[in-house]
């Protein structure tokens, strides 16, 4: 098990110019975690295990709230941020969740990450009433108010993302040959099923479908079975392990298919480095966020905060790695609504006040990239653009395309 505790210090909404939209009563009764001087805020992250690449998330949101500890907190309190381990383990999840809320008595858990592990502890956040807020996994299911008032997602869902791709292969690749590697779980299972709803009646494109366990040492004979069925366009819905995995062997093959792989695993830093830059060129994807690699940015005020809040609270990030970008933001996230909530930090609240975030602009997403929420929608972003990685860096290209929220 692994700890991560830190004492937040800052103030970084009026900064960046963030307006309170929310009518906020004056007192309340706080929930569990909140003192007049500290917020309690849980979080699970994998720092080890098979999809360890991602550990960096929760270091940065660890980061960013020190940054806004030093800068005077949010409405006067500092946040005490909680972090466990559970190694990408459903079980190990379910155990550090009930830690944080029956033992640590946090307000909420925040950002815990991974499509299995957060439907592990799902019924168990709603049936305690504690918010599982802006999980870090696209799922649908993480944007069902109506069933799971406690549980809310953030990054676009998968469905959407699918549909997206669906939607670029038919314009650009009407004749391909689809192979799909996949994760078999519902993270993997929920973007094969927006890619064939995209496909509609050309379904018939995909040729091969390959899954693959979080348990498998290599993808190698998946890739090999790929290649076989004849695929000339290759979609990986897989984790950084797996992704860089698929992309290095398709490269040592000598094979030459159109590659599309999942957001998720679009980091440069830690995907397409580690699969080789010479096998990564040309892969496709999807962005939301700003590629910290990219020279556009370099002049761009945004760009420029979050390179000093990574030389100051986290110098030791690896800044070519988008999921440095994706904690800076997501941490952005949390703190309006805790700013939204003012002196009521009671757990319905914030719950309240996260379905209440109005064209919330995060510095460092793509231009035309806003954050909306009600109580009947809790897919916070549902826009997203294509790129290109041209051996180097992504190159975004055509237009910012919204997705749908639901299944």
């Amino acid at each position: 098990m692994k700890l991560i505790r830190t004492s937040f210090l800052g103030a970084v909404a009026l900064g960046l110019g963030i307006a309170v939209s929310a009518v906020v009563p004056a007192m309340a009764e706080n929930g569990p975690g909140v003192t007049d001087t500290e917020i309690k805020i849980g979080h699970i992250g994998p720092y080890s295990g098979p999809a360890s690449a991602y550990g960096t998330i929760g270091k940065t949101i660890g980061a960013y709230f020190d940054k806004v500890n030093a800068e005077g907190g949010i409405n006067g309190r500092k946040i005490n941020f909680i972090s466990y381990d559970d190694g990408y383990s459903p079980p190990k999840t379910v155990e550090q969740a009930r830690k944080l809320v029956e033992s640590d008595e946090v307000l909420l858990i925040f950002q815990s990450l991974g499509t299995a592990t957060n439907t592990a502890i799902q019924k168990y956040m709603n049936a305690k009433k504690v918010p599982q807020l802006f999980v870090a996994t696209g799922a649908t299911k993480w944007g069902m108010p109506e069933k799971y008032h406690w549980t809310m997602g953030w990054q676009p869902n998968y469905q959407s993302e699918g549909r997206i791709y669906a939607a670029y292969i038919l314009e650009n690749h009407p004749d391909a040959k689809i192979g799909v590697l996949y994760q078999n779980d519902d993270y993997g299972k929920d973007l094969l099923e927006g890619l064939k709803e995209g496909l509609g009646d050309k379904t018939s494109m995909i040729v091969a479908e390959a899954p693959y366990e979080t348990s498998d040492p290599t993808i190698d004979s998946q890739i090999v079975n790929l290649k076989a069925s004849g695929a000339d366009l290759v979609i990986d819905i897989a984790t950084p392990k797996f992704a860089a995995q698929a992309i290095r062997k398709i490269g040592e093959t000598g094979w030459k298919p159109v590659q599309i792989v999942n957001n998720v695993a679009q980091s440069v830093g830690g995907v397409l480095k580690p699969a080789g830059f010479e096998n990564a060129k040309d892969v496709l994807s999807t962005g939301y966020l700003k590629d910290p690699t990219d020279p556009t940015w370099t002049n761009d005020q945004s760009y420029k905060d979050w390179s000093a809040f990574m030389d100051e609270y986290y110098p030791d990030g690896d800044r070519s790695s988008s999921f440095t970008v994706y904690g800076y933001s997501v941490a952005q996230t949390l703190e309006q609504v805790l700013r939204q909530a003012g002196d009521d930090l009671s757990r319905e609240n914030v719950m309240a006040q996260a379905a209440n975030l109005k064209d919330f602009v995060m510095p460092m997403a793509l231009p035309g990239i806003v954050v909306n929420t009600s109580p009947t929608d809790y897919f916070p972003i549902q826009q997203m653009q294509m790129m290109r990685f041209n051996g180097e860096r992504w190159e975004m290209f055509g237009p910012v395309i919204e997705g749908s929220g639901g299944n």
